[in-house]
């Protein structure tokens, strides 16, 4: 597991939980670590030519990891 939904201070609840996944799961991976699956689909919310831009965060924090690298 690599992602799970949580409220913006960090805690893990039902609440915060919008599909209901087991342990409030929203992201996995392989045991190699180079495959990513993710639940919540930010790039459905990324512009707001598509209603939000919410997701857009996921993208950024991936794009300044991979400068860092």
């Amino acid at each position: 597991m690599l992602v799970r939904y949580s409220t913006q201070d960090g805690k893990v609840t039902a609440a915060a939980n919008p599909n209901g996944s087991v342990g409030n799961i929203a992201g996995i991976c392989n045991a190699g670590r180079n495959v990513f699956g993710l639940m919540p689909h930010p790039e459905r919310a990324s512009e707001s030519a598509l209603g939000s831009e919410d997701g857009r965060v996921i993208f950024d924090s991936i794009l300044r990891s991979a400068v860092m690298a």
